[in-house]
């Protein structure tokens, strides 16, 4: 077993996937760690390339002797919400106008994918937290006005 690198810092960004260019917000986060930026971009769009032009959270993790680890994230909720409405945008003013309906299925397929990223306990727990996210954008769904052991219950 190899042995354990000292980290030095943790980088939080979001980048476009395959799209990681030495500008901002690249390079400042990275310059500030003395992070190899080129080598950065390189290993990050040829690992993103596949879904070009999404944003995707990225975690960097910083060693002392400035070598580099990083962990692609899936794409926020509300783009994942949105993308499945093909929405531009969610509304303006959500308890007032609503843009859009996911179905049980719809909300149970984006919480299976963002389920890697989220602390939700379960399935049900996850699609609950796109609930929220729904709801926050003016978007309705089939679980609203649900409890999560109701929900549990339809997913069994």
């Amino acid at each position: 077993m190899a042995p354990k690198k000292a980290v030095k810092g943790y980088i939080k960004l979001q980048i476009n996937w395959g799209q990681a260019n030495p500008a901002p917000p690249v390079w400042p986060a990275l310059s500030q760690h003395w992070v190899p930026i080129q080598e950065f971009t390189s290993r990050f769009n040829e690992q993103t390339k596949d879904r070009m032009g999404v944003r995707l959270p990225v975690v960097i993790t910083v060693y002392e002797d400035k070598t580099f680890e990083f962990i692609v994230k899936q794409p926020p909720m509300a783009v994942l919400v949105k993308g499945k409405l093909n929405l531009k945008s969610a509304s303006k003013v959500p308890n007032k106008e609503k843009v859009g309906h996911l179905t049980f299925e719809q909300v149970k397929e984006i919480a299976t994918e963002k389920m890697p990223d989220l602390n939700a306990v379960d399935l049900a727990g996850a699609m609950m937290t796109v609930r929220g996210t729904a709801r926050a954008g003016g978007i309705t769904t089939d679980i609203d006005g649900l409890k999560i052991d109701e929900v549990r219950a339809k997913l069994a």
